[in-house]
């Protein structure tokens, strides 16, 4: 299968693990991939963002640069538009962005079938933390994609229901939650009981609570010594070492600072309980996949998105979001309880086995939907017909 894959991504991000991962096992599984994207995503390096991009965010009145945003819809339609008709897709995947609707007006006028991955909500986001100007343009736009889409897939049922209730047809709107690659990560290990290594992955900011966690560390009497490693970086970090050194506990604090993804699998297997200490409502956080494949014990909040993958007392230990004590109550019992960290990380890692929380089971879902839904259609065309091109294109 020929798969044309769209997106509007500048920055090496959480965002770009997902696109990088899911492109690399489509081609692994057999599918000719030609992504066409822009050229500051091929040019960067993780954990940061075009320049230019970066200028225009910061000198650009945000209505300015949100009419920019929709002007990049003309060059980025004309280069879909040649790499479709030399490239002659069976598909077009595109990852949602807001103001982008390139691949839509591609997918009407060739009538391939477009299917568009939704991570979260931009238009309410942007309209809520981001100073959205134009606001009812944005969600017209949002609309016009998702309802243009053959399939919408969202990576939570909450999420799901959100792309429902804006007027998609629920018949076409499925859940691929984010995945990760299995064999990448150990085997879990034995459980420590003379000390505790807490970790956390991500991008810090200070909404995640991670200094809550600092002066409960500093609070702890008495043996296991109990650290943190922020696998990581963020504007969060300067409070954070701040905090530990002022609470003298500076020897227990450590960032690894940005760090490739391919060394987060040995990074997060020397953590003895994983911590996701706060997340939004919507999402479908990439570390806890993490934490799962690595087979570590788990402190996540008690909420739906969070349930749609994790089972308190059974491959984690949920806690009342609206409580940080509770949190820090659930750190507590897997520190004094070596065996119970063994038990929910070995279970955590086989759920996520039996579910097929993998990059590649996502890759053969939307294949297998795909061979569904261009049956429908055009046949597809044999692999020979297809001229060679190179496996990437961007502006």
């Amino acid at each position: 299968m020929r798969i044309l894959y769209s997106h509007r991504i500048q920055s090496r991000d959480g965002q770009s693990v997902h696109v990088d991962e899911l492109i690399a096992a489509l081609r692994a599984a057999g599918h000719e991939v030609l992504v066409v994207g822009p050229s500051a995503y091929a040019a960067a390096e993780f954990g940061g963002e075009s320049r230019a991009v970066a200028f225009v965010r910061r000198v650009l009145p945000r209505a300015v640069g949100e009419l920019a945003e929709i002007a990049y819809n003309l060059p980025a339609y004309r280069r879909l538009h040649r790499a479709h008709a030399a490239f002659r897709p069976d598909l077009i995947y595109e990852r949602y962005n807001l103001f982008y609707v390139a691949g839509a007006r591609l997918a009407r006028r060739t009538g391939t079938p477009l299917y568009v991955e939704v991570n979260s909500p931009l238009a309410d986001e942007r309209a809520r933390f981001g100073g959205l100007r134009l606001t009812a343009v944005a969600r017209a736009m949002e609309r016009h994609v998702w309802q243009s889409a053959r399939r919408v897939l969202t990576v939570t049922q909450v999420l799901r229901a959100h792309v429902v209730r804006a007027g998609t047809p629920a018949k076409r709107v499925f859940v691929t939650p984010n995945g990760v690659v299995p064999d990448r990560y150990a085997a879990p290990m034995t459980a420590r009981t003379d000390a505790v290594t807490l970790g956390f992955v991500g991008f810090v900011r200070d909404w995640h609570g991670l200094d809550s966690v600092l002066a409960a560390i500093a609070a702890h009497r008495g043996p296991p010594r109990i650290t943190l490693t922020v696998v990581g970086d963020g504007p969060a970090r300067p409070a954070l070492m701040r905090q530990a050194a002022a609470l003298g506990i500076a020897d227990r604090l450590i960032f690894t600072g940005t760090v490739a993804h391919a060394d987060v699998p040995a990074l997060v297997g020397g953590f003895d309980v994983a911590l996701q200490p706060r997340v939004v409502a919507y999402a479908s956080p990439l570390k806890i996949f993490d934490y799962m494949a690595a087979g570590r014990a788990i402190v996540a909040p008690d909420q739906p998105n969070i349930r749609e993958v994790l089972r308190h007392e059974g491959t984690a230990l949920l806690f009342d979001p609206a409580s940080p004590a509770s949190m820090w109550a659930s750190v507590l019992r897997l520190v004094a309880d070596a065996p119970l960290r063994e038990r929910l990380g070995r279970a955590a890692r086989a759920e996520l086995l039996a579910r097929d929380y993998t990059w590649s089971g996502n890759a053969r879902r939307i294949a297998a939907w795909a061979r569904q839904d261009i049956g429908r259609g055009a046949d597809i065309a044999p692999a020979a017909a297809a001229p060679a091109l190179q496996p990437n294109s961007s502006a």
